[in-house]
């Protein structure tokens, strides 16, 4: 691994934890979001991340053996955005707009302690790149004074 590499693989996990920081943000915003253009309540959002490789591995036509021969260490790429599956929360609102007949309202899927958690996991990550990209330029430097001496 050349030092070039150590900056790029820090790169790439600083952008996947900021869109995941992002991704988490949203979520949060839309606690209350009851009512979406696609129709019912707003769908909590989560990022899939998968290691990057020198060909993207879910398009090469890997056996699983082939597929445990791939070097790691080449740092990680966003997969998908996905929609979390899990339902809605029915609560009993019947004054609320979007209550049903029965006077339930389907409120999203998130629950803000555990994106407060998600978001500390997501930031610490982050933190440990940024971390990673400065001792790689600290090497960097040292390396550029044996030259000069």
């Amino acid at each position: 691994m050349n030092l070039y590499s150590a900056f790029e693989i820090s790169g790439s996990g600083l952008s996947a934890q900021r869109l995941r920081m992002d991704t988490i943000s949203n979520n949060i915003a839309n606690v209350n979001t009851t009512h979406t253009a696609e129709g019912g309540p707003y769908k909590r959002l989560r990022v899939v991340f998968t290691p990057r490789g020198p060909e993207p591995m879910f398009l090469l036509p890997l056996s699983t053996a082939e597929r445990a021969k791939q070097v790691p260490g080449n740092g990680v790429r966003v997969a998908k955005i996905a929609p979390d599956p899990t339902a809605p929360k029915m609560v009993f609102d019947p004054g609320h707009p979007d209550a049903d007949a029965k006077g339930y309202v389907a409120m999203p899927n998130i629950s803000i302690v555990n994106e407060m958690v998600d978001l500390i996991s997501a930031s610490r990550a982050y933190e440990a790149n940024v971390t990673a990209i400065n001792a790689a330029k600290a090497m960097a430097a040292k390396a550029l004074e044996i030259g000069k001496a």
